[in-house]
């Protein structure tokens, strides 16, 4: 079975309500306005978790290979979940979470 499954589709963000459009160069996982996402995935795009719990952005990690990597918390389940940031994501509230200054 696929560890990974390639899905890019705009959506509108459950947590701020904006339009979020499609990325364009690899998969959309989050909004880049809020930086929020949803917990919809076991494996990346199978979209076989039940929970659908929003996912709120709770820290920032550095990889040196990936760059910014986007630590998520369930608010359903407190499940924690990785996923590397976009090019077009809030610079803002990058910052605040390297800092933890964002929740």
């Amino acid at each position: 079975m696929k560890k990974f499954t390639e899905i890019d589709d705009e959506f509108i963000c459950e947590n701020c309500g904006k339009m979020v459009p499609k990325l364009g160069y690899s998969c959309r996982n989050h909004c880049p306005y809020c930086i929020y996402s949803k917990h919809v995935d076991v494996n990346p795009g199978d979209r076989a978790e039940k929970c659908h719990g929003k996912l709120e952005p709770i820290g920032l990690e550095m990889d040196s290979k990936k760059g910014y990597i986007i630590v998520f918390r369930c608010e359903k389940c407190g499940m924690i979940r990785k996923n590397k940031s976009a090019k077009d994501d809030n610079m803002d509230i990058l910052i605040k979470l390297s800092t933890g200054k964002y929740m």
